[in-house]
């Protein structure tokens, strides 16, 4: 560190290190409440530009929405716009374009943060911070200029990075990281997914609608073993029958570049298998990302796994010193380290904060998408709860099938005694915005009851929830009571 003393250091109210979907929120929020703030991140894009917006705007939620999009819409026009009665008898893939675009989203989108900081008043800082004791923080540019910075409170948010596998380590352009998976310039003919969590079903999916034969390894027995079973294989069907090659209970030893090709070597569980292919995308998960972030008497402890310690409020064992998002507890989503975010810039403020960690939606954006709150099935039987369930097909919705898009159902568990809605899992079109419905209930502590008095419009995708919640009480409308 310079000789400097805190005294003379640029002073702030809130420093927050890391600007990612936890870290600028957080800064924002904190300006909006009257205080000085900072906010400090090291991000650099591949062509060394610094950005802010994390993995999520950078190389991770919006980049794969964009993709995600324009796969899906020409997956459309081969499978499904047929029977619309359109017929396009040459469509092509210009991937190129499709990276153009998605570059184009995401240069608008991290953009657009500072221009939000400006208008709260944040000070961008891009490089990296280092927290020392008495929130004292150090800032090393990216021309390498140092500043020492002081704060009443300081906020990390400093994200998480892609698991690497020692039996299959990064090795681009061969094996990448989702990141890699997301600029890949052509279709590979054979791409190889080591992992079938959220990330590698949806850039398995990517490629398999471009064109890519797609195989998917998951280490574990049971698909999605951490969503709803009745969901998981409702999903598995579909995706499936989309021609994704998933292989449950499949565990890699060994991943081998020769020459232009990956050799794979993985166990089934009954003998050793081999499989080739031309690009392998290791898909198995995030570590909290620590890496120079705290010095030796910042007073900030990491638990077993690597994650900064909290309490309920994001409070590390450091006082006024806070963690969020990816690298605290809990699930790594981007609207849960958001919303920590603004609890934790309003607690410093005074204000009333607080997060309802049980109430806290998960999607898969494949077609169909995948969407649940709250308990799945399993967890409620383990718990000894009694309790009741509403199922609704999307065949049985006159929006979904006026869509070609009738796949999948909703489902409702709701408490026996008091009726109380317990956990939603949807797999169908457009589960991701459908979800907000059951999030909104669960937040109010609504049943299933009110759910079936709410009126939703005629026709709508929504009517599912409606249908689901009666099927509950097996007073559903419009389909079979099961």
């Amino acid at each position: 560190m310079p000789n400097e003393s805190p005294a003379n250091a640029d002073r702030f109210d809130v420093i927050v290190i890391g600007g990612g979907p936890a870290g600028y929120p957080a800064a924002i929020r904190a300006a909006q409440n009257g205080l000085r703030v900072a906010c400090i991140d090291e991000w650099k894009n591949r062509d060394g530009s610094p950005a802010f917006g994390g993995t999520c705007l950078n190389a991770g939620c919006i980049p794969s929405k964009a993709l995600l999009e324009s796969s899906e819409l020409y997956y459309r026009t081969q499978h499904e716009f047929a029977a619309h009665g359109i017929r396009i008898s040459a469509a092509t893939v210009d991937v190129a374009q499709m990276q153009k675009r998605k570059s184009t989203i995401v240069r608008g989108m991290t953009q657009g943060i500072l221009a939000l900081f400006k208008g709260a008043g944040v000070t961008p800082l891009q490089g990296h911070g280092q927290l020392h004791g008495g929130k004292r923080v150090e800032f090393t540019g990216h021309d390498g200029a140092r500043r020492s910075l002081a704060a009443q409170h300081v906020v990390l948010a400093s994200g998480s990075a892609p698991i690497e596998l020692r039996t299959a380590a990064f090795r681009a352009p061969h094996i990448v990281d989702s990141w890699g998976a997301l600029d890949f310039p052509a279709v590979p003919r054979r791409l190889g997914v080591i992992g079938a969590g959220v990330i590698g079903l949806e850039l398995g999916s990517v490629w398999r609608r471009l064109g890519a034969e797609v195989v998917v390894l998951e280490a574990l027995p049971d698909f999605l073993a951490f969503a709803d079973q009745q969901l998981a294989k409702e999903a598995l069907r579909h995706l499936k029958k989309q021609g994704l090659d998933i292989r449950l209970g499949a565990k890699v030893s060994a991943a081998t570049v020769r020459g232009e090709e990956v050799d794979v070597t993985y166990s089934d569980g009954r003998a050793e298998q081999r499989l080739t292919v031309d690009r392998l995308v290791v898909a198995v998960g995030r570590r909290p990302y620590t890496q120079d972030l705290l010095a030796g008497d910042s007073g900030v402890d990491l638990d077993e796994r690597g994650f900064i310690s909290v309490d309920e409020h994001c409070r590390t064992t450091a006082a006024e010193v806070w963690a969020i998002g990816d690298c605290v507890r809990g699930p790594m989503l981007a609207h849960k380290g958001k919303e920590e975010g603004v609890m934790v810039a309003d607690r410093i403020a005074g204000r009333f904060g607080e997060i309802n960690y049980q109430v806290i939606p998960s999607v898969i954006y494949t077609a169909p998408e995948i969407a649940w709150v709250g308990l799945t099935e399993e967890q409620i039987k383990a718990s000894g709860r009694a309790y009741k369930s509403g199922i609704f097909p999307f065949a049985a919705s006159g929006r979904a099938r006026a869509m070609e898009q009738a796949q999948g159902f909703a489902k409702i568990l709701a408490a026996k005694d008091d009726d109380q809605i317990l956990g939603v899992h949807i797999v169908g079109p457009l589960a991701g915005e459908l979800i907000a419905e059951a999030v909104l209930a669960m937040e109010y502590s609504a049943s299933s009851e009110d759910l079936q008095r709410t009126i939703h419009a005629h026709p709508t995708l929504a009517e599912a929830l409606h249908e689901a919640a009666l099927n509950v009480d097996k007073r559903a409308i419009d389909t079979l009571n099961r």
